[in-house]
């Protein structure tokens, strides 16, 4: 194993350990190491990261962009093992990250949606969909992260969900309106009595 290819392990697990997942990394940065090695570079230069991250030629200058993030990223760290070690300049390539606007709902749009909700049958369907959909409204949590949820996440007496894997897989508590325990108490009884019949 190579000098930076142990450096690239190190890295990843360190930025792991931290919370990072890291997978687009964990496959490009062999890739650069295989690159630098080919042309006999014992460490990252500005010259040669702006160049591998251009390729392939034919892709677009936001694929570009991504590609030299993670080669900054690796070359921050590295420089501080290796002072010979240059960090590529950021903006290199015109990428836009265009993230469409979120559409809010407003309170009229979020009553319809739960009295629709309502009608749906069986009784147990519809007192779930108005849950899950009155609890996104209610508290902003993602959809994966209320699906996902446990009995055991849900402390209707204190007023709080637990979301064990929220982003960046962390632990986050989310309060609750009283309103809302009221409803998820109104669901949990009506649950119950679905299981018993």
């Amino acid at each position: 194993m190579s000098a930076l290819t142990g450096h690239v392990s190190d890295y990843l697990a360190m930025r792991r350990a931290l919370g990072y997942k890291l997978e687009r990394a964990g496959q490009l940065l062999p890739q650069l190491v295989s690159y630098l090695e080919a042309r006999g570079a014992p460490t990252i230069t500005a010259e040669l990261a702006i160049a591998w991250a251009r390729l392939p030629g034919h892709a677009t200058p936001n694929h570009w962009a991504q590609r030299l993030a993670v080669a900054r990223g690796f070359a921050g760290y590295l420089k501080t093992i290796d002072p010979a070690t240059e960090v590529p300049p950021a903006g290199v390539f015109p990428a836009r990250r265009h993230r469409p606007a979120p559409y809010l709902w407003s309170e009229e749009e979020v009553c319809c949606l739960l009295r629709e909700a309502g009608t749906l049958r069986p009784r147990l369907r519809a007192a779930t969909h108005q849950a899950l959909f009155g609890l996104l409204a209610a508290t902003g949590m993602r959809i994966g992260e209320a699906i996902a949820l446990g009995r055991d996440d849900v402390d209707l007496h204190a007023g709080v969900i637990t979301i064990r894997h929220a982003k960046f897989d962390r632990e986050r508590l989310v309060p609750l309106h009283l309103t809302v325990t009221g409803a998820l108490a109104r669901v949990s009884c009506a649950q119950q009595r679905g299981a018993r019949r």
